[in-house]
């Protein structure tokens, strides 16, 4: 039997559930989700090999018009260039919601060569799914070719045939990873992003946006996995939020990554963290680049 691989870029603007639908794909948490729209900010390879197909996924930070920082224009750039290289698009949008962004994701998911499906996702939200019916044909006018597949991504509902579709768009072509390989991203980056995740969610709008996580030690001994992380704000404000009255809200957030990290590394975890101001960093394209915010 010969075998096929192939990469699959997921798009749309933020928040429309492209991680939560990674992670399920692949069957493993892989990329953080909260609600927050642009939690998503490194292209993140998720693999899944079944039989004679690799799948290579390529979640995407979500493309959006607003690009105040250099973090925000890096981030389009990589959604972009995933959409131009990809063999199949996963275009995912929001129940019956469709904005300006939604048309920003459709104006470069109209330039491709490749095979487009149109996830139209969180169903599991609506109270009649028949509700759905002409927004799917909007849909469909504004792209003819695109096969469309209205999903849940956190119920799960609707992936199977998905995933049957995908086997058959994809081309012939020798698998590029191993069988059981699941991302391309090291322990030591997929623990930053769960430092992350937390901040995420147990603060407000300004500081996780304003924050980066750089792992400055990650070791082994006996059986346990000593992580020292970093956590970068840009404002001494932004520092006594995140650290908290008594340090109790950097208590929280480190006893949650390390309960997370405990399940994925399969072993007992002692994280500490650290708050350090770096003045701009999310503006700087030199700053973003030594942080990891490399397009590759």
């Amino acid at each position: 039997m010969s075998q096929k691989c192939g990469y699959i870029a997921i798009v749309g603007r933020p928040n429309v559930g492209k991680s939560t639908l990674l992670n399920h794909l692949v069957g493993q948490k892989l990329n953080i989700t909260s609600r927050k729209p642009q939690t998503t900010r490194h292209a993140i390879l998720g693999i899944h090999t079944q039989d004679n197909c690799q799948m290579i996924f390529v979640d995407t930070p979500g493309l959006h018009r607003n690009q105040p920082r250099a973090i925000n224009r890096y981030m389009n750039r990589v959604a972009r260039s995933a959409v131009s290289d990809a063999d199949l698009v996963l275009f995912v949008v929001d129940r019956l919601k469709w904005n300006e962004e939604d048309e920003l994701v459709l104006s470069q998911v109209q330039k491709v060569d490749c095979p487009v499906y149109i996830l139209v996702n969180k169903m599991d939200r609506l109270s009649d799914p028949g509700l759905a019916l002409p927004h799917i044909q909007e849909l469909s006018a504004k792209l003819p070719a695109a096969e469309i597949f209205p999903v849940s991504a956190l119920r799960g509902t609707g992936l199977k045939e998905l995933q049957q579709s995908m086997v058959e768009s994809l081309p012939a072509g020798e698998h590029l990873f191993d069988q059981d390989q699941v991302t391309d991203k090291s322990e030591r980056f997929i623990a930053s992003e769960i430092v992350r995740e937390k901040i995420l969610r147990q603060l407000g709008h300004e500081v996780p946006y304003a924050s980066t996580v750089e792992i400055e030690s990650f070791k082994k001994e006996g059986n346990c996995i000593h992580i020292h992380a970093l956590i970068l704000v840009e404002r001494e404000g932004q520092k006594r939020i995140l650290i908290g009255d008594r340090g109790e809200r950097l208590k929280s957030i480190g006893s949650e990554a390390r309960e997370d990290l405990e399940k994925l590394l399969a072993t007992k975890v002692m994280l500490r963290l650290w708050v350090k101001i770096k003045d701009n960093w999310s503006d700087d394209e030199r700053a973003l680049q030594s942080l990891g915010y490399r397009e590759s």
